[in-house]
Protein backbone atom coordinates (compact mmCIF):
# COMPACT_ATOMS: atom_id res chain seq x y z
CA UNK A 1 0.00 0.00 0.00
CA UNK A 2 2.69 2.28 0.72
CA UNK A 3 4.58 1.80 -2.47
CA UNK A 4 1.22 2.60 -4.66
CA UNK A 5 0.89 5.82 -2.46
CA UNK A 6 4.25 6.88 -3.36
CA UNK A 7 4.05 6.17 -6.57
CA UNK A 8 0.73 8.11 -7.04
CA UNK A 9 2.78 10.56 -5.40
CA UNK A 10 5.08 10.47 -7.99
CA UNK A 11 2.92 10.83 -10.20
CA UNK A 12 0.95 13.85 -9.30
CA UNK A 13 4.23 15.73 -8.81
CA UNK A 14 5.73 15.06 -12.09
CA UNK A 15 1.95 16.41 -13.72
CA UNK A 16 2.09 19.40 -11.34
CA UNK A 17 5.14 20.72 -10.17
CA UNK A 18 8.51 18.73 -10.94
CA UNK A 19 9.92 16.59 -13.70
CA UNK A 20 13.75 15.65 -14.03
CA UNK A 21 15.16 16.04 -17.92
CA UNK A 22 18.49 15.48 -19.15
CA UNK A 23 20.34 17.90 -21.57
CA UNK A 24 20.52 16.35 -24.84
CA UNK A 25 22.92 18.24 -26.61
CA UNK A 26 25.68 20.79 -26.18
CA UNK A 27 23.62 23.66 -27.53
CA UNK A 28 23.22 25.22 -23.91
CA UNK A 29 26.64 25.10 -22.59
CA UNK A 30 27.80 26.65 -20.60
CA UNK A 31 24.79 27.03 -19.00
CA UNK A 32 24.20 23.19 -19.57
CA UNK A 33 26.65 20.34 -20.09
CA UNK A 34 25.70 17.87 -22.17
CA UNK A 35 24.14 14.90 -19.90
CA UNK A 36 23.41 17.28 -17.25
CA UNK A 37 20.70 16.18 -15.23
CA UNK A 38 18.05 19.17 -14.65
CA UNK A 39 14.60 19.74 -12.48
CA UNK A 40 11.87 21.59 -14.16
CA UNK A 41 9.36 23.17 -12.35
CA UNK A 42 5.51 23.93 -13.72
CA UNK A 43 4.15 26.07 -10.82
CA UNK A 44 5.70 29.22 -11.86
CA UNK A 45 3.78 29.20 -15.20
CA UNK A 46 0.24 28.61 -13.21
CA UNK A 47 -0.50 32.39 -12.90
CA UNK A 48 2.01 34.12 -14.96
CA UNK A 49 3.11 34.61 -18.15
CA UNK A 50 6.56 32.82 -19.76
CA UNK A 51 9.03 35.64 -19.40
CA UNK A 52 12.70 36.48 -21.16
CA UNK A 53 15.44 35.04 -20.05
CA UNK A 54 13.46 32.02 -18.57
CA UNK A 55 15.33 28.68 -19.69
CA UNK A 56 12.50 26.25 -20.66
CA UNK A 57 11.93 22.97 -21.66
CA UNK A 58 9.28 22.25 -24.65
CA UNK A 59 8.21 19.54 -26.80
CA UNK A 60 9.60 19.34 -30.07
CA UNK A 61 6.93 21.69 -31.84
CA UNK A 62 7.68 19.53 -34.94
CA UNK A 63 11.20 17.95 -36.17
CA UNK A 64 13.84 20.17 -34.20
CA UNK A 65 15.00 16.86 -32.47
CA UNK A 66 17.24 14.58 -34.72
CA UNK A 67 16.71 10.74 -34.33
CA UNK A 68 19.71 10.58 -32.13
CA UNK A 69 18.28 13.25 -29.86
CA UNK A 70 14.69 12.39 -29.78
CA UNK A 71 14.93 9.00 -27.83
CA UNK A 72 17.76 7.64 -25.48
CA UNK A 73 18.35 4.10 -25.05
CA UNK A 74 16.64 3.07 -21.54
CA UNK A 75 16.50 -0.57 -19.82
CA UNK A 76 12.51 -1.68 -18.80
CA UNK A 77 13.26 -0.21 -15.25
CA UNK A 78 14.43 3.20 -16.51
CA UNK A 79 11.22 3.03 -18.78
CA UNK A 80 8.54 2.70 -15.84
CA UNK A 81 10.54 5.26 -13.60
CA UNK A 82 10.51 7.43 -16.16
CA UNK A 83 6.66 7.51 -16.46
CA UNK A 84 6.71 7.89 -13.11
CA UNK A 85 8.78 10.78 -13.17
CA UNK A 86 11.48 9.48 -11.22
CA UNK A 87 14.07 8.97 -14.02
CA UNK A 88 15.17 11.93 -16.49
CA UNK A 89 12.76 12.06 -19.56
CA UNK A 90 14.14 12.43 -23.23
CA UNK A 91 12.28 13.97 -26.35
CA UNK A 92 11.89 17.19 -25.31
CA UNK A 93 14.18 20.66 -25.92
CA UNK A 94 15.95 23.21 -23.38
CA UNK A 95 16.47 27.07 -24.95
CA UNK A 96 16.45 30.54 -23.54
CA UNK A 97 13.64 32.99 -24.54
CA UNK A 98 14.60 36.03 -26.00
CA UNK A 99 11.38 37.11 -27.04
CA UNK A 100 7.45 36.44 -26.25
CA UNK A 101 4.76 36.88 -28.63
CA UNK A 102 4.98 40.81 -29.54
CA UNK A 103 8.18 41.05 -29.68
CA UNK A 104 10.40 41.75 -32.30
CA UNK A 105 13.62 40.02 -32.05
CA UNK A 106 16.60 41.18 -34.68
CA UNK A 107 20.12 40.41 -35.51
CA UNK A 108 22.11 42.27 -35.70
CA UNK A 109 22.86 45.45 -35.12
CA UNK A 110 26.01 47.66 -35.46
CA UNK A 111 27.84 45.95 -32.65
CA UNK A 112 26.60 42.52 -33.46
CA UNK A 113 23.76 41.85 -30.75
CA UNK A 114 20.61 40.69 -30.84
CA UNK A 115 18.19 43.37 -30.09
CA UNK A 116 14.60 42.52 -28.48
CA UNK A 117 11.97 46.04 -29.73
CA UNK A 118 15.14 47.87 -30.36
CA UNK A 119 16.80 47.27 -26.82
CA UNK A 120 20.05 45.89 -27.58
CA UNK A 121 20.72 43.13 -25.42
CA UNK A 122 23.83 42.30 -22.85
CA UNK A 123 24.02 38.43 -23.12
CA UNK A 124 27.56 37.75 -22.23
CA UNK A 125 26.84 36.44 -19.07
CA UNK A 126 25.01 33.46 -20.34
CA UNK A 127 26.66 32.80 -23.80
CA UNK A 128 28.84 30.44 -24.10
CA UNK A 129 32.46 31.89 -23.92
CA UNK A 130 33.71 33.44 -27.29
CA UNK A 131 30.95 32.77 -29.07
CA UNK A 132 29.03 35.50 -30.92
CA UNK A 133 25.24 36.15 -30.72
CA UNK A 134 24.65 34.73 -34.01
CA UNK A 135 26.47 34.35 -37.17
CA UNK A 136 22.88 34.22 -39.00
CA UNK A 137 20.71 37.47 -39.42
CA UNK A 138 16.89 37.42 -38.61
CA UNK A 139 14.58 39.65 -38.19
CA UNK A 140 10.93 38.48 -36.40
CA UNK A 141 8.19 39.69 -34.92
CA UNK A 142 6.74 37.12 -32.84
CA UNK A 143 3.44 35.72 -32.98
CA UNK A 144 1.20 35.98 -29.50
CA UNK A 145 0.84 32.44 -27.80
CA UNK A 146 4.62 31.87 -29.09
CA UNK A 147 8.05 31.99 -28.21
CA UNK A 148 11.81 33.02 -29.89
CA UNK A 149 13.91 30.77 -28.17
CA UNK A 150 17.91 30.40 -28.30
CA UNK A 151 20.63 27.94 -27.01
CA UNK A 152 23.27 29.54 -25.43
CA UNK A 153 26.39 27.86 -27.82
CA UNK A 154 24.84 29.64 -30.29
CA UNK A 155 27.05 28.15 -33.26
CA UNK A 156 25.82 24.87 -31.84
CA UNK A 157 22.14 25.36 -31.15
CA UNK A 158 19.41 24.23 -33.93
CA UNK A 159 17.12 26.85 -31.79
CA UNK A 160 14.58 29.26 -33.55
CA UNK A 161 16.70 30.43 -36.17
CA UNK A 162 17.38 27.35 -37.82
CA UNK A 163 13.33 26.41 -38.11
CA UNK A 164 12.58 30.09 -39.63
CA UNK A 165 11.49 28.03 -42.97
CA UNK A 166 9.94 25.40 -41.25
CA UNK A 167 5.85 24.96 -40.90
CA UNK A 168 5.80 26.96 -37.57
CA UNK A 169 8.01 29.74 -38.48
CA UNK A 170 10.74 28.98 -35.59
CA UNK A 171 8.18 29.95 -33.16
CA UNK A 172 7.53 27.66 -30.26
CA UNK A 173 3.44 27.18 -28.88
CA UNK A 174 3.32 28.69 -25.47
CA UNK A 175 1.22 25.38 -25.07
CA UNK A 176 4.44 23.15 -25.39
CA UNK A 177 6.39 24.13 -22.70
CA UNK A 178 6.68 21.76 -19.79
CA UNK A 179 8.07 24.17 -17.07
CA UNK A 180 11.44 26.59 -16.36
CA UNK A 181 14.43 24.84 -15.46
CA UNK A 182 14.48 25.36 -11.23
CA UNK A 183 17.87 23.74 -10.91
CA UNK A 184 20.84 20.99 -12.40
CA UNK A 185 21.01 18.30 -10.11
CA UNK A 186 23.83 16.21 -11.22
CA UNK A 187 26.65 15.39 -11.38
CA UNK A 188 26.68 16.69 -7.82
CA UNK A 189 29.66 18.79 -8.29
CA UNK A 190 27.24 21.39 -11.24
CA UNK A 191 24.52 21.28 -8.81
CA UNK A 192 23.07 24.93 -8.95
CA UNK A 193 19.87 26.53 -8.85
CA UNK A 194 19.01 28.61 -11.55
CA UNK A 195 18.06 32.86 -11.83
CA UNK A 196 16.52 34.27 -14.63
CA UNK A 197 19.38 36.72 -15.56
CA UNK A 198 19.10 40.32 -15.67
CA UNK A 199 19.88 41.23 -19.20
CA UNK A 200 16.09 41.39 -19.67
CA UNK A 201 15.46 43.74 -16.64
CA UNK A 202 15.42 46.78 -18.71
CA UNK A 203 11.67 48.25 -18.86
CA UNK A 204 12.16 49.36 -22.28
CA UNK A 205 12.12 45.78 -23.89
CA UNK A 206 7.95 46.17 -23.17
CA UNK A 207 6.38 47.93 -25.81
CA UNK A 208 3.94 50.65 -24.80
Amino acid sequence: MLLVLALVLAIVVKAFFLQAFFVPSVSMESTFLKQDRILVEKWSYWNDDVQRGDVLVFADPGGWLGPAQSAQPRNPVQSVLEAFGLYPTGGHLVKRVVGVGGDEVKCCDGEGRVTVNGVALEESVYLKDGVRPSLQRFAVEVPEDTLWVMGDNRPESGDSRLHIGAPGGGFVPVDAVVGKVWAIVWPPGRAEILDRPGTFADPALDQS
